[in-house]
């Protein structure tokens, strides 16, 4: 197992485009790092490069304390995991998980209990005699963790491994991947744009954008205090209410009087927009104590609760969560209020977090 440090990393393409702007990483040993982005943002190109497979422009990667950037892929002790599986059509799953062990010329009772032992760690015993097309979605991508696993490499690079299972097969791999991660102990990065991945996997979680960190932090910390306004509006589903507001008398004023609560150390001089969750919103009957008039434009029945968009006199609806025991129909007239602790505070200038 090994640490991964990145500094300075850039990559930038022939015609001028920059995928990756100088980032900066450094992974623990042992850890589980994922890497979460929209498409574009630079996560998979980052990935290679640690990989071998995209030569860096500039900057440095250390797999443990061995500088890799002048190593080929097959000398840097890593194994990867795709978005396609790309298992051989022609193998029987026995013969894929031996093939990487076979081509470093390891004997062949090694390579035997090496693919015993990953066949039972990812339940594949029973299909070791079947070729990938008599396997499902989830059986191949079990078979392409496997293959990885069988090599007790110093890390796993996995790049959207479960972007092409379906909803219920990604709950179940994903809990696989984890258990397996925790299991191993071993170093892992991931990417993937699906931020439910992101949140139940990572031990950090790095959100990259146009091709530059926005923040690294455990998946609570960017949960509740993102960096800047591109995470606040990223992270979580819904997003961040993002509300221009002003200090008045002891208070953060939002459109309509909404009234939140004023973070220490709150500038007064710029333009500002607080990051209200959902979850920190309540919508009650109309004219209740402390809350402000409101409209709602539409309600979303999840099952165990249901997002209400409320139009409060602002140039953009707020969403809030609350409890499916709540019912307002659209249109009806209903109160708004704050509930939660002093929000983050962005700069609209800078974008960044300011309080």
């Amino acid at each position: 197992m090994a640490g991964i440090e990145v500094s300075a990393l850039h990559k930038q393409y022939p015609d001028g485009t920059v995928a990756v702007d100088r980032v900066d990483l450094s992974i623990g040993d042992g850890e589980l790092f994922v890497m979460l982005g929209p498409s574009g943002c630079g996560k998979t190109t980052t990935l290679r490069a640690m990989a071998g497979l995209e030569r860096q422009t500039s900057g440095d990667i250390h797999i443990g304390s061995t500088l890799v950037n002048d190593l080929p892929p097959a000398e840097r002790d890593i194994a990867m995991v795709f978005q396609f599986y790309a298992l051989y059509p022609h193998l029987k799953t026995r013969d894929n998980l031996a093939f990487p062990l076979r081509a470093e010329g390891l004997p062949e009772p090694e390579v035997r209990q090496r693919v015993e032992a990953a066949a039972e760690k990812m339940q594949l015993g029973h299909l070791l005699d079947r070729r990938p097309q008599r396997l499902s979605g989830g059986e191949q991508q079990r078979v392409a963790l496997a293959r990885a696993l069988v090599r007790r490499p110093r890390a796993f690079l996995m790049d959207e491994p479960l972007t092409n299972l379906d909803a219920e097969l990604r709950a179940d791999v994903r809990t696989e991947i984890k258990h397996l991660q925790a299991e191993l102990g071993t170093t892992m990065v991931y990417v993937t744009h699906d931020q439910v991945e992101a949140m139940s996997l990572g031990h950090r979680i790095a959100i990259l954008n146009k091709g530059r960190v926005e923040q690294v932090g455990t998946p609570l910390e960017v949960y509740n205090r993102p960096a800047s306004l591109f995470c606040a509006a990223f992270i979580g589903s819904p997003p961040m209410n993002l509300i221009p507001v002003d200090v008045a008398e002891g208070e953060l004023r939002g459109p309509g009087g909404l009234a939140l609560t004023v973070p220490p150390g709150l500038p007064r001089d710029r333009t500002l927009v607080a990051g209200v969750r959902p979850e920190a919103l309540e919508v009650t009957p109309p004219q209740e104590a402390g809350t402000i008039p409101g409209r709602v434009v539409s309600a979303e029945t999840l099952g165990d609760e249901i997002i209400y968009v409320v139009d409060h006199g602002g140039d953009q609806d707020v969403r809030v969560r609350m409890p499916p025991t709540t019912h307002f129909a659209a249109e009806a007239p209903v109160g708004l209020r704050h509930v939660g602790g002093p929000p983050p505070v962005y700069d609209v200038d800078s974008e960044g977090l300011v309080a």
